[in-house]
């Protein structure tokens, strides 16, 4: 199921994620199972898994993106507030 709405204008989906995910969640896939078959390292499957999970779309707006913006907030971006007194 391929969906591309809005006039051309939203980015193309695939299922639940963004083509851009699917192709990370595709190569992360592969190079883990590359890595338990001779390895037998499980770490990099497990993370795969747990961003394909953050990554999971609804209405435009993924778990991955609410957290970047909450450390963009709490860490990484000045806040400007100005106290003043006003009558």
């Amino acid at each position: 199921m391929y969906i591309y709405p809005d006039h051309l204008k939203a980015k193309a989906t695939l299922w639940l994620w963004q083509l851009k995910d699917i192709g990370v969640i595709g190569v992360g896939a592969l190079l883990s199972v590359f890595v338990i078959t001779q390895l037998r390292f499980v770490p990099p499957i497990v993370i795969t898994a747990v961003y394909a999970f953050l990554t999971i779309r609804f209405e435009d707006t993924s778990i991955l993106d609410f957290i970047k913006y909450a450390c963009a907030f709490f860490f990484s971006k000045q806040q400007f507030y100005e106290w003043r007194y006003t009558e």
